[in-house]
């Protein structure tokens, strides 16, 4: 007897359908035969192939007897490669189909995806929210998946989609003797719920009024930004607050985070969306196909998972030199290309980059209070880790000093908080969005191309005076000027004038301090 069922492969942040097709017949087999009584085909990977055996112990310690039949299962299309567990409880139905034991019909009208434990019960999968979106795309009636999976993939809507707990809920399911009912997620309402639920807010910050500033600017432009100062000047407690003054995500930037964060198994159980901007600080070990993505069997790396939100290098020149070069592409184009001999997938990566780092090694050039002891030349090596192309994609170089004794104990609160920060970034995002309306893939001061930035950058004779003082004083390089221009955009928008003025090309400048000739000594 023939039965399929269907199931879905993730494929980048997208899923393919897969039809496994169980053919169960011929004689029954003895102890003796030495032909497998179960194959499976259709270039399946050893965690796929190792599914019989739970399928078996899972089939007889839920109760079900079944006779050993001579049984083939292919997995098409064959030449695509099947990885992971999640094939385990479609095959498992269609071999209890295909003996009989439970009847086919409407079968083929769900999309099956589940890994079996050996008591039965189910464990939750990867990419439960592209599959359920491939599931609607191929007009099927419902998705049946394990229960921590249910919320993710009832965000999609006409599809019903039942949460289970063991292989008989499944069974249940298919032959309609069930109690469970679809489960229904309003996707908006939830969306709403949790958009703006931070823990973190810049009011816990004492001080530092001008790194806040900074931080404004870089959030109202989508401009990358590097903190530099001495340890414990708060530059970690400052970037890990920058997802809180950033525009709240859209509902299509939620399902987009989602997306990725399921496909590399990392969102939460029993969550159905991503609702906040990302903040991903991995370690400065981190190896450039972690940061970037890839592997045997390609994941999503650090990149994407900061995609819409935030990535943040603590200590930057401590990460090795290779694994910073490989973001350079990334940042450019706001998605990575990951090539292997058999399989290509884009996964996208449009992040905001904020990175920290001592200005030397000891970690106190340029202090205020305590003297460097780095010798000669070591301060201009260290920073020279970091390279002239990637620092040429960091818009904002701010220096962060100590906080003072009084501010710390002072009983004032902070003159700044989120909220109040976030209500102006929104108006000057409010001006971008009408600005680059006409413009693909363009929403923010930071992303213009070079051919836009003269024409939306104009400056008057005294504003070309300046810049050209401070280019000709400060020994600025080259490649600072449209940087500059940029950031003086965003100045402008925020203060809400039509024309770039002095005060905004002169904080623009300020914010150059690595291009500076002799800042490193």
């Amino acid at each position: 007897m023939l039965v399929k069922t269907y199931a879905g492969a993730v494929h980048g942040v997208d899923a393919r359908t897969i039809t496994i097709e169980t053919n169960t017949g011929g004689p029954m087999i003895g102890p003796e035969e030495k032909i497998p009584p179960v194959q499976i085909v259709g270039l399946p990977d050893s965690a796929v192939r190792e599914s019989l055996a739970r399928i078996e112990a899972a089939v007889r310690n839920s109760g079900i007897r079944t006779a050993r039949l001579r049984t083939i299962i292919n997995l098409a299309p064959a030449d695509i490669r099947k990885e992971g567990t999640a094939f385990d409880l479609p095959i498992a139905l269609g071999m209890l189909a295909g003996a009989g034991l439970i009847a086919s019909d409407g079968m083929d009208q769900y999309f099956i995806m589940g890994e079996l434990s050996l008591d039965g019960s189910l464990r939750p999968i990867k990419g439960a929210l592209s599959i359920a979106i491939q599931a609607r795309k191929q007009k099927f009636k419902g998705f049946i998946l394990p229960r921590m999976n249910a919320r993710e993939a009832a965000i999609v809507n006409d599809l019903d989609i039942y949460g289970v707990d063991t292989l008989l809920e499944a069974v249940e399911v298919l032959g309609g003797s069930s109690g469970i009912k679809p489960l229904q997620v309003n996707t908006r309402e939830e969306f709403a719920a949790n958009m703006n639920n931070y823990d973190l807010d810049f009011e816990d910050v004492k001080g530092q009024e001008n790194i806040k500033r900074a931080l404004e600017l870089a959030a109202a432009g989508g401009h990358n930004v590097i903190l530099i100062g001495p340890p414990g000047a708060g530059k970690t407690m400052l970037a890990r607050r920058l997802p809180t003054i950033l525009p709240p995500l859209t509902l299509q930037e939620a399902l987009e985070t989602t997306k990725i964060h399921s496909v590399s198994g990392m969102l939460p159980d029993h969550s159905a969306l991503v609702t906040t901007r990302p903040f991903r600080s991995p370690h400065h070990t981190i190896s450039d196909v972690a940061l970037v993505g890839g592997g045997s069997d390609p994941m999503p790396g650090e990149i994407s998972l900061a995609h819409n939100g935030v990535l943040f290098l603590d200590e930057l020149p401590e990460f090795k030199r290779q694994v910073l070069e490989v973001m350079r592409q990334p940042m450019e184009e706001r998605r990575v290309t990951i090539s292997r001999a058999k399989i290509t997938v884009d996964y996208p990566a449009s992040f905001m980059l904020v990175a920290s780092m001592n200005p030397c090694p000891c970690g106190f050039h340029n202090h205020p209070d305590k003297d460097c002891v780095c010798g000669p030349g070591v301060v201009k090596r260290y920073v020279s880790k970091i390279s002239g192309p990637l620092l040429d994609r960091i818009d904002l170089h701010v220096e962060v000093t100590p906080v003072s004794y009084d501010e710390l104990t002072g009983t004032e609160r902070p003159k700044l908080n989120s909220t109040d920060i976030r209500a102006r970034v929104l108006r000057a995002r409010d001006i971008q969005a009408e600005r680059f309306k006409n413009m693909n893939e363009v929403y923010c001061n930071a992303q213009m191309p070079g051919r836009m930035v003269r024409e939306v950058c104009r400056l008057d004779a005294s504003g070309l005076t300046l810049l050209k003082t401070a280019m000709e004083r400060l020994q600025l390089s080259a490649r600072a000027y449209d940087r500059i221009l940029k950031v003086a955009r965003t100045a402008a928008d925020l203060a809400g004038s039509t024309d770039i003025r002095i005060e905004d090309l002169a904080e623009a400048i300020h914010y150059r301090s690595l291009d500076r000739d002799g800042w490193a000594g």
